[in-house]
């Protein structure tokens, strides 16, 4: 077992003991209501279509399958860096998330000075069940080969067996091994079971050096929910007023209209406010999303829904 790196010393406050996790319990039925009363808030047009372009620039176009080529990672990263034609005004995406032995392909294909970064899972995804030693080695390749962001996945065999000490040092150890290199790690909440442990979980993961948390590897259902990522964001609030750092978050796996992507954004900058509404501390991991938030932005600015042909297939 790697020995334990406390990481952010001079940041964390001092009365910070990392090992004594005490989270507050979650209130299931306030955290639902609460998160459903997100979906109801109404949006002007023109603020749709901010938060529409706003979503595109903080998504992670993803392909994690076994039968990813070359090719196929070179079109992704095309679309990351062009989602839209240019008269239509949308940003470029967040990142491109690919396994490790893909990440060289991408960073080929999108070059060193790119807007969109280059993610990697790793940790022996998406079970996260590898030897450590091996899950770190898999880390300093992806970041030897040019991933600017490493997304792991936590032993949520250690967390039910309550081995918190376990998790904490591998999501240190990971960090460690990520260098300069952005640690998103995910909970894999639909494993988890219940709120207090998806709360407790984000607590453990922040203390350990998480630059963001995330949801799900959208290997396992249910993914991202928005009582699930309220709660996560809740974690990140009390944090910060903690300890002064930001972390960020993710939501990935079962967000697929652009409709529910707004529903997020309205929830992220009434819990945490308009500094977290930036790619640089949140993100969408859904490319099934991609195209329909596009369709909504043709309708929106041309007036006219165009056939889903009209759109690539990330």
């Amino acid at each position: 077992m790697p020995t334990a790196v406390t990481f952010r010393d001079t940041q964390l406050a001092s009365s910070r003991n990392p090992g004594n996790w005490r989270v507050p319990p979650i209130d299931q039925v306030m955290v639902e209501e609460r998160a459903a009363s997100f979906t109801r808030r109404s949006i002007k047009a023109s603020s749709k279509l901010a938060g529409l372009k706003m979503a595109i620039s903080m998504m992670d176009l993803t392909t994690l399958e076994g039968k990813d080529t070359p090719g196929k990672v070179a079109f992704l990263c095309r679309k990351a860096l062009r989602p839209l034609d240019a008269q239509f005004g949308v940003p470029p995406c967040a990142a491109v998330c690919v396994y490790p032995s893909m990440v060289r392909h991408a960073r080929k294909c999108l070059g060193t000075d790119s807007p969109v970064k280059v993610a990697s899972v790793a940790t022996g995804f998406p079970s996260g069940q590898y030897p450590i030693k091996t899950r770190l080695e898999e880390t300093r390749r992806a970041v030897r080969d040019g991933a600017n962001e490493i997304d792991m996945v936590i032993n949520r065999g250690a967390f039910h067996t309550g081995d918190y000490r376990c998790v904490y040092d591998e999501i240190a150890a990971v960090k460690d091994a990520c260098g300069t290199t952005h640690l998103k790690v995910i909970l894999e909440t639909g494993e988890l079971d219940t709120y207090d442990n998806v709360r407790l979980a984000s607590q453990i993961a922040m203390e350990a050096g998480a630059d963001f948390i995330k949801t799900s590897t959208g290997k396992v259902s249910p993914a991202a929910t928005m009582p699930v990522t309220l709660v996560m964001l809740e974690a990140i609030r009390d944090f910060y007023f903690d300890t002064g750092v930001k972390i960020g978050m993710k939501p990935a796996g079962g967000i697929r209209t652009a409709k529910q992507a707004l529903h997020y954004l309205v929830m992220v900058k009434e819990t945490l406010g308009d500094d977290w509404l930036t790619p640089d501390l949140f993100r969408f991991g859904a490319s099934t999303l991609v195209n329909d938030v596009l369709m909504q932005i043709v309708k929106t600015v041309d007036g006219n829904y165009q056939s889903a042909e009209y759109f690539s297939q990330p």
